[in-house]
């Protein structure tokens, strides 16, 4: 069963090992019905027990599903090979406009923040004991959300947004509990939520953001956490407004036990206004990462939320890494203090050239959604031949699979590196290419 790769082991942990590596080697695909647990238990000859301890890890890892009489199997998307894993390998002379990276050009120069923090750790360097959040970015993180609404509360810092979503989520949940996820949604989110043995409940998305009905079905279903974008979301560019918003505090305050997360992190490359959806819940957090307006490789992300969720999130954090590099911290607070950024320039910038793809793409006959953010979401019949065809025309896309659950198939364009008034010609060759890649393929006429 299951080709040629035979689990192997005497243990669980061995066992549930071996068809991990088979999984991420390839040798078995998403969806391969895995061994009834006897019949494995007998081949190997160990306890029936060994094995359903296994299959039970794996599962906890998001790895397989179990379905009641259909058995186990390798689940669509498991946590051992990742949505990244869904990439186009871009070769030389190709056009890059699938890793939703920023324009390098947007970014701040970091030599000044560093320099200034270094110099503040040779006079008083971090030793042991010291406190995890520098006040400085304390204060201008709440300075900044007091401005935008959000309720007040106290302060953490963590290793970019990702790492604070799986903070807060293991704060709360616990293996099998169901987390509503937007549908096409960030692919790491789609990743992390399995991987930490918890269920994902896809919830629709149109250009305002989640629908307050999927919300509402989900969290009647016994959904206890959602997990929100309220700006830039990626894929697509949505952002909550203010009605959009309204309606979805009204559906969260008939579920005051869910645990709310909103990633806000658009921060500082989004002009449009934030309205927070946290007040309505007793335990949230919303998150805030330097990564999009400032750099990646800075891993800096500032959360705030209610007591008890910040509380456990710091107490676990300090049971592992500790904390995330003060002369990390120091040099974010510089930045922001420094004014290195303008929101709305880099706004514009972005906008301009999602604007003139967009309008492009509609003068051509081909939808395309984008809001806000860095990329343009652009539903197609057939995600593998459009890509397939855009690569052979020299444009790298990312498959739409790398973002969805249910959603029907589409692609996603980073428009980072396009002509940065959106006005040069590569857009113009963009949109031409993009339109012939999702044209219906012309009928044979017979003979």
């Amino acid at each position: 069963m299951l080709g040629e790769y035979p689990i192997q082991g005497r243990r669980a942990s061995e066992i549930a090992r071996s068809v991990e590596q088979a999984i991420a080697s390839g040798a078995w695909e998403p969806g391969s019905a895995l061994p009834p647990q006897r019949a494995l238990a007998e081949r190997l000859g160990v306890n029936p027990n060994t094995v359903a301890a296994a299959y039970r890890t794996l599962r906890e890892r998001g790895v397989i599903e179990t379905d009641g009489r259909r058995g186990s199997r390798v689940r669509a998307k498991p946590a051992v090979t990742t949505r990244a894993a869904i990439r186009v390998d871009v070769p030389p002379g190709v056009r890059n406009l699938s890793d939703g990276n920023p324009d390098v050009a947007l970014l701040p120069p970091l030599t000044a923040a560093f320099t200034a923090a270094a110099a503040r750790a040779d006079r008083d360097p971090v030793l042991y004991g010291a406190e995890p959040v520098d006040p400085d970015l304390a204060r201008y993180a709440r300075r900044a959300f007091d401005r935008d609404g959000v309720p007040d509360g106290p302060t953490a810092v963590t290793s970019g947004s990702l790492d604070a979503l799986e903070r807060v989520l293991t704060a709360h949940l616990r293996v099998g509990d169901t987390v509503g996820v937007e549908d096409p949604g960030w692919g790491s989110v789609l990743d992390l939520v399995p991987a930490l043995g918890l269920r994902v409940a896809p919830v629709a998305v149109d250009d305002d953001g989640p629908l307050p009905d999927e919300v509402a079905r989900v969290l009647a279903a016994g959904a206890r956490a959602l997990i929100v974008t309220d700006r830039a979301q990626n894929p697509t560019g949505a952002v909550i407004g203010a009605d959009r918003a309204r309606s979805l505090r009204a559906v969260l305050a008939r579920h005051p036990d869910t645990l709310l997360i909103e990633d806000d992190h658009g921060h500082g490359v989004v002009d449009q206004p934030l309205h927070p959806l946290a007040g309505g819940t007793a335990h949230w957090a919303l998150v805030r990462s330097a990564a999009k307006a400032y750099g990646p490789d800075l891993r800096v992300a500032v959360l705030t939320g209610d007591q008890v969720t910040l509380d456990r999130v710091r107490g676990r954090q300090s049971l592992g890494p500790g904390w995330v590099s003060l002369l990390q911290q120091r040099a974010v607070a510089h930045l922001w203090s420094s004014g290195a950024v303008d929101p709305h320039e880099v706004a514009a910038s972005y906008g301009a050239r999602r604007d003139a793809l967009i309008t492009a793409l509609a003068a051509r006959g081909v939808e395309a959604r984008g809001r806000s953010g860095m990329n343009v979401w652009v539903p197609v019949p057939d995600e593998t031949g459009a890509v397939a065809r855009l690569l052979h025309a020299g444009w790298a896309v990312a498959p739409g699979a790398r973002f969805r659950t249910r959603t029907p198939q589409g692609v996603r364009i980073t428009v980072s590196t396009l002509s940065g008034d959106g006005t040069g010609t590569d857009v113009e060759e963009l949109a031409e290419a993009v339109a012939r890649a999702v044209a219906p393929a012309p009928a044979r006429r017979s003979t």
